[in-house]
């Protein structure tokens, strides 16, 4: 564990990881189930730092049947994923509480949306500050530096 970064907190058994357990990896993202020679077995759930969750029935590490559900309590389904399709293009959230009235658009499923800091840009994961050229996150923790990518005219006509 101490070579991943990775947490372990349940009940071994000859030395392996068995029984009942909680294997937290560095990236936040939780597993809450079953454990079976090391592996993820029987019931059990990964809890993603963003908020969503995938319930599974796992074998031997690999997911026998399992189920994913948004943050936002949207239930991913293959066989019929039915939203923001090309038959209905609303937001999750306008589905569930209503569209706006004219003239008030919903931009993203985030109602209200995030407040974004005066003169920096959104990027997916954090925010953008091109002043500082720091990227952090929602909670503006750091995430990295933003690096510059020249063009190849731009490469070239910095040459002699």
């Amino acid at each position: 564990m101490e070579y991943t970064g990775s947490q372990y907190i349940g009940e071994y058994v000859d030395g392996r990881m068995e029984g009942k357990a909680e294997y937290i990896l560095p990236t936040e993202t939780r597993y809450v189930g079953e454990m079976k020679d090391g592996m993820f077995h029987g019931q059990g759930t990964l809890y993603f730092p963003s908020g969503s969750q995938f319930d599974a029935v796992w074998e031997n590490g690999l997911v026998v049947k399992g189920e994913y559900t948004f943050s936002d309590g949207l239930q991913y389904d293959a066989e019929f994923w039915h939203y923001c399709d090309s038959y209905d293009r609303r937001f999750y959230t306008e589905i569930c509480h209503g569209l706006k009235p004219a003239g008030i658009s919903q931009l993203t499923n985030m109602d209200p949306p995030r407040k974004i800091p005066k003169g920096c840009y959104d990027c997916g994961d954090g925010f953008y500050d091109p002043v500082t050229r720091i990227v952090k996150d929602y909670k503006n923790r750091f995430l990295r530096n933003a690096e510059v990518y020249k063009t190849a005219q731009a490469l070239l006509s910095d040459n002699p």
